[in-house]
């Protein structure tokens, strides 16, 4: 058995530049063992879990989707609205949401302390064929995994499939 608790997960933050996005995650299944490089499913993992803080007035990331990933989320506490297709819906401690791949979505708080939510994934990135990528509607960008995990921006126009190829 892999066991491990929440006090002994390092937590990592992260901010933009100008601060509108801001996370603080503990990504539990790597304290548990997962190893995001390797090829090998016993030792990827077949999902990831992750315990997320987000502080008044920041959101985790630009409205995004996911190629291949399906994301499950489970509120602890605090309130956030989540944006999708559809619009904005206010969520609160309790509630449960699912994103499956394709589906757009931003997480925000607006509440008056912290929003904090469980998030299962169940298709952890790799840096082989298959791997997930996302795409960002806003800005017309798309994050791509390379080799060794590095994700590389792009920002691209629509061209037709053999343009450049013949």
């Amino acid at each position: 058995m892999r066991k491990v608790n929440l006090k002994e997960v390092e937590e990592k933050e992260r901010k933009s530049p100008k601060g509108k996005f801001h996370k603080f995650v503990k990504n539990i299944s790597i304290a548990l063992g997962r190893e995001p490089e390797s090829l090998d499913l016993a030792k990827r993992q077949p999902f990831d879990l992750a315990l997320v803080r987000i502080p008044k007035g920041k959101s985790f990331c630009p409205y995004h989707s996911h190629s291949a990933e399906s994301e499950l989320y489970l509120v602890v506490s605090g309130r956030g609205s989540i944006r999708d297709q559809d619009g904005s819906t206010m969520v609160n401690a309790g509630d449960a949401f699912f994103f499956g791949p394709g589906e757009a979505h931003q997480l925000s708080n607006d509440g008056e302390e912290e929003f904090v939510y469980y998030v299962i994934a169940d298709n952890p990135r790799s840096g082989g064929p298959g791997g997930d990528s996302c795409y960002y509607p806003d800005s017309g960008k798309w994050a791509v995994v390379r080799e060794g995990l590095k994700d590389v921006i792009v920002k691209g126009v629509e061209t037709d499939y053999f343009d450049g190829e013949e």
